[in-house]
């Protein structure tokens, strides 16, 4: 298999629900960022083979190859083709699986692996209308198999498993939200982040102008005493462990990676940042859900013939509290080198977008730290697990 390295990952800021991407398109939105990989790598659109990005609630302006269409409507070359996909949270992630085939593969050369999602404009599960009534995405005779819960649930039975109780999920949250504030401070995001002229428009939905927005806007003050006073997730459900303090946050984003040959990244004079060592998409329990962290990791590891020790960083993604603290006790893994900056609790999750952001994140830190390998790795609805590890090529 061909060496598959990583030249550049960036993402835009993460806005908030209702914050300053409440209007961007997300074509525009996604575009912006693509453009903005190239042009700062100096590479042309048609050098690129393949564009392959996440997408999860495909609605609309996210419908009909929303990943082509940002491409296109970025004024991109016409000839290079690409493909939205969907697994679920780790959409974007599982782009990045794809291009690493890819190209280890000899089937391309230079691929972008992306992601864009607007949560605001397009609400989780908006694009399972129940008027009219299509059906249900777990219907059928799937229940005859598996109980068709929701990733809410699964969060809940995940803490009950592991015996996670709220005060350790609230601690993890105030540890998130002080992580991220801590990296902002530090300036440790800069260098990852694609400005993008972001419309605002009045109450009448009119545009007024434009706003530069290049800052996450999920950071809150936080404290132990205001996350108890919250109300769970699940208020009829007992016991019930998650609140809106220790889940991840509704978001809008986008993201995208430059993945190629080392012998391309050679010919074009580009001196890549990190190689992919291993990828990885597992199956898990898809009645507690949100559990593939755990077999992704190890899968992992065991491909690349390292130990939980050998790794530098991990970024797992918040999706829940639950996910990551029960990933922790069941590996063992020290809670120094996790999410250091923050993760989705903080800093929001744009669905389809989030497995570059926590790349590009990852990518930045090794290098920050002089660390060499890092791992990534998202739980999935419907019982997934996406990994990436990589290897720094900084590293000393």
């Amino acid at each position: 298999m061909r060496e598959v390295v990583i030249v550049d990952a960036v993402r835009s800021a993460v806005g908030k629900r209702n914050g300053s991407l409440r209007s961007m398109c997300s074509t525009d939105l996604l575009g912006d960022v693509l453009v903005g990989l190239l042009e700062r790598n100096h590479v042309a659109g048609d050098v690129v083979d393949q564009v392959i990005g996440g997408c999860v609630n495909q609605l609309g302006m996210q419908s009909s190859n929303v990943i082509r269409n940002a491409w296109l409507g970025a004024g991109l070359p016409l000839k290079v083709p690409a493909v939205t996909v969907n697994t679920q949270c780790g959409s974007a992630q599982e782009a990045t699986t794809l291009a690493h085939a890819l190209i280890g593969s000899g089937q391309a050369d230079v691929v972008v692996a992306c992601g864009v999602e607007s949560m605001t404009q397009i609400p989780l599960g908006s694009n399972v209308p129940t008027v009219p009534d299509y059906g249900s995405p777990r219907g059928g005779r799937y229940p005859e198999y598996f109980d068709p819960t929701s990733q809410f649930e699964g969060a809940e039975r995940i803490a009950e498993r592991w015996g996670i109780t709220r005060e350790d999920l609230e601690e993890f949250g105030k540890r998130s939200q002080d992580l991220a504030a801590q990296a902002w401070a530090q300036d440790r995001f800069a260098t990852q982040i694609i400005p993008v002229e972001a419309p605002q428009t009045d109450d009448a939905g009119e545009i007024i102008g434009s706003v530069t927005f290049s800052r996450d806007e999920g950071l809150r003050e936080t404290t132990l005493e205001a996350l108890a006073g919250l109300k769970t997730n699940l208020r009829d459900r007992d016991p019930s462990f998650h609140t809106a303090g220790t889940s991840s946050q509704v978001s809008d984003g986008a993201s995208a990676a430059l993945i190629m040959s080392a012998e391309r990244a050679e010919a074009l004079g580009l001196t890549p940042r990190a190689r992919i060592v291993e990828s990885a998409l597992v199956g898990s329990d898809p009645e507690l859900m949100l559990t593939g962290p755990i077999p992704a990791t190890r899968q992992l590891l065991e491909r690349a013939q390292l130990s939980l020790d050998e790794i530098d960083v991990f970024e797992v993604n918040e999706a829940f509290g639950a996910v990551v603290l029960a990933w922790q006790r069941e590996l063992g893994v020290d809670m120094d080198k996790v999410n250091v900056n923050g993760g989705a609790i903080a800093l929001g999750h744009p669905l389809g977008a989030t497995g570059t952001i926590l790349l590009a994140k990852a990518l930045n830190e090794l290098e920050r730290r002089g660390g060499r390998y890092g791992l990534v790795t998202m739980c999935c609805g419907g019982g997934l697990g996406t990994g990436t590890l990589i290897e720094c090529l900084d590293a000393p």
